[in-house]
C-alpha cells in the first residue's frame, strides 16, 4: 500500500499539472485539491484501501456517502469531476493501469436560473450610497462599474490604477484561468470613477497604493467587505436581501440581451470560454419578456 507521503505527492503533482498545463485559477486548483484530499481520506479511513488499487464498487460507495450527507447535485458532480481528472492524471503517468471512476456518472444537474434584477431595482441600489463621503463615493463607483461591465466581484476588487483607461472608458481584468480581457464602460460609470479619483487626490488618500478601490485604512477592499456594503444598501433601498454582487453581473447580461445585444458579444464581455454558459441568460430574458406580456397585454 502506498504511504501517506506518496499519496500526498500524487495530489501535489496533479495540482501542479493543472496549474502549468491548464492555467486554472488558484481557487479552482484549491477546490480540486480539497476534493482529492477528502477522497483519499475516505479511501484510507472508510474503505481501508489504496487509491492505486480501487474498484468501481468502492467508488460507488463513495458517491453514496455524498447522498447520505445530503450534498447538492452540483457539489457531487464537482467532486466526481475532480476525482476523474485525478485518475486520468494517474493513468497518464502510469501510476494506475485502469480508471475505476471512468464508468460512474453523477446525478443529473437541474440547472436553476440565476437571480436577476429589474432595471428599476438596479437604479434604486446604485442611487443608495451617500456620495458626500469617501465610502459613499467609492461604493457608488463600484456599483456603477459592476453593473456597467458585468465583471465578477473578485475582478472588481482586484482592479488597480494601471488597469483603468479613463480616456477610452476601458478596464482590463484578469478572469478565470488567468485570462485577460478588456471591458468597456459607459458615461455614468466614468463620471463616478472620476469623482472617486478626484476625492482621493484632494484628500491625499493612499495615493501611493496601486489598488483602485480601497478601505478607509488605505488597504484593498475585500470581497467580503463590499458584500456587506451591498447588504447595507439593499436594506436602505428596501430591496431583497437575497441580492448579491453576482446578481448585478446577471442583471448586466440579462438587460443587454433584453435591449437587443447579441449572445457572442455578451459572452466576450462576461469572459465566458463556452457560449453555453452565456446562453442561460437568454432563458432569463425570455422569462422576463413572458412575464411582461402577461402583465401588460390585454389578452395576456
Amino acid at each position: 500500500m502506498s504511504s501517506r507521503f506518496q499519496r500526498n505527492r500524487y495530489i501535489d503533482s496533479f495540482l501542479a499539472n493543472l496549474r502549468l498545463e491548464k492555467g486554472l485559477s488558484t481557487n479552482t486548483i484549491n477546490a480540486y485539491g480539497s476534493d482529492c484530499q477528502s477522497f483519499v481520506n475516505w479511501v484510507e479511513s472508510v474503505a481501508h484501501a489504496d487509491i492505486l488499487h480501487l474498484h468501481e464498487k468502492q467508488i460507488e460507495n463513495y458517491v453514496k456517502s455524498f447522498q447520505a450527507q445530503g450534498l447538492a447535485r452540483a457539489t457531487i458532480n464537482r467532486k466526481l469531476s475532480s476525482i476523474k481528472h485525478f485518475y486520468l492524471f494517474l493513468q497518464k503517468k502510469k501510476f494506475v493501469s485502469s480508471n475505476p471512476i471512468a464508468g460512474i456518472a453523477g446525478p443529473k444537474n437541474i440547472r436553476s436560473l440565476p437571480k436577476s434584477m429589474s432595471e428599476s431595482e438596479v437604479e434604486l441600489l446604485i442611487q443608495s450610497p451617500d456620495c458626500e463621503s469617501f465610502i459613499g463615493l467609492r461604493d457608488r463607483a463600484m456599483l456603477e462599474l459592476l453593473y456597467a461591465t458585468g465583471v465578477r466581484i473578485s475582478e472588481l476588487t482586484n482592479l488597480q490604477y494601471a488597469n483603468i483607461d479613463l480616456n477610452r472608458s476601458l478596464i482590463k481584468v484578469m478572469g478565470k484561468g488567468s485570462k485577460e480581457r478588456m471591458v468597456p464602460f459607459g458615461e455614468n460609470a466614468l463620471a463616478c470613477l472620476v469623482d472617486y479619483i478626484n476625492f482621493r487626490r484632494t484628500n491625499n488618500l493612499s495615493l501611493n497604493s496601486r489598488d483602485f478601490f480601497i478601505s478607509q485604512q488605505g488597504k484593498q477592499i475585500t470581497r467580503q467587505a463590499f458584500w456587506y456594503r451591498i447588504k447595507h444598501y439593499l436594506l436602505k433601498a428596501g430591496l431583497s436581501p437575497e441580492i448579491s454582487p453576482h446578481t448585478l453581473r446577471h442583471a448586466f447580461a440579462t438587460h443587454l440581451l433584453n435591449h437587443g445585444a447579441d449572445l457572442r458579444s455578451v459572452q466576450m464581455l462576461l469572459g465566458h470560454s463556452d457560449l453555453s454558459t452565456t446562453q442561460i441568460y437568454t432563458h432569463i430574458a425570455k422569462q422576463r419578456l413572458g412575464e411582461m406580456l402577461k402583465k401588460h397585454h390585454p389578452r395576456g
